[in-house]
């Protein structure tokens, strides 16, 4: 029997930067009632609380929902409010090292972007993104930036010759995020496996970038069942599917 299902959030739960809308929190609330539920993504905590806490019920339930921000360079827990576990942030030399290759591959790498919503570079204490088009870009202006990842996959390469001794990863649609080595989303999955001392047979991933080279690929390469889905559309379908089977082995 599965004991805790695992989302990505931007692209899975809601769409980029966006809420959880209604029925995602309903369905969210009504999993939480029947077994642990974690949530591993690229933003930083406050963008959590936006999408995903302010939108879920303030109940006794989300002591089984444990987030993990940065990719699970982070990790929160609910104990009566939401405290902190863990945080590995930068030093400040790695942060000013990684913040000046950032920049100068950018420049490199020689893509103009005529308008940018917000800030495109942002330290989020244990990871570094720089989002293209700025943290505020319209949904409909990023899709559009690099939908076969061709920006990205440029500036990640020049970039892995400044910093090797940091990971650089694809993020959202048109983020890269810079982390210690070794952090992707088989690492949240790990620390929620000592943690919670949950087994990772006894886990799903549900994300909609579960292919090569995809920002949630790590966790299926980390040995856990893992569900793709094309959007929000489809992960409502799948968690129904979850809780129904759940709800009926606990009935059995």
């Amino acid at each position: 029997m599965k004991k805790l299902i695992v989302f990505d959030l931007d692209g899975t739960l809601a769409e980029s930067k966006s809420s959880l809308d209604s029925e995602m929190s309903a369905l969210l609330h009504d999993l939480l009632g029947v077994v642990k539920v974690a949530v591993i993504s690229g933003g930083d905590w406050p963008q959590f609380e936006k999408q995903v806490v302010s939108n879920l019920p303030h109940d006794e339930r989300l002591v089984n929902l444990s987030l993990l921000p940065t990719c699970g360079t982070k990790f929160f827990r609910y104990a009566g409010d939401w405290k902190k576990i863990y945080s590995e942030d930068f030093t400040t030399d790695e942060r000013d090292k990684i913040l000046s290759s950032l920049k100068k591959a950018i420049g490199v790498a020689g893509f103009k972007v005529e308008k940018v919503w917000g800030e495109a570079i942002e330290d989020r204490g244990s990871q570094i993104t720089f989002s293209a088009l700025g943290q505020q870009a319209p949904l409909e202006e990023k899709s559009k930036w690099d939908p076969d990842y061709t920006k990205r996959k440029k500036i990640k390469a020049i970039l892995d010759t400044y910093i090797p001794e940091f990971s650089v990863r694809l993020g959202g649609t048109t983020s890269i995020d810079v982390t210690k080595p070794g952090i992707d989303k088989a690492y949240g999955i790990r620390k929620l496996q000592d943690i919670l001392g949950i087994s990772l047979k006894e886990m799903i991933f549900i994300g909609d970038a579960l292919f090569p080279g995809g920002n949630d690929y790590p966790a299926e390469q980390a040995g856990v069942v893992s569900i793709p889905v094309r959007g929000p559309h489809e992960t409502k379908r799948v968690t129904e599917a979850i809780i129904a089977c759940l709800d009926g082995d606990q009935r059995a």
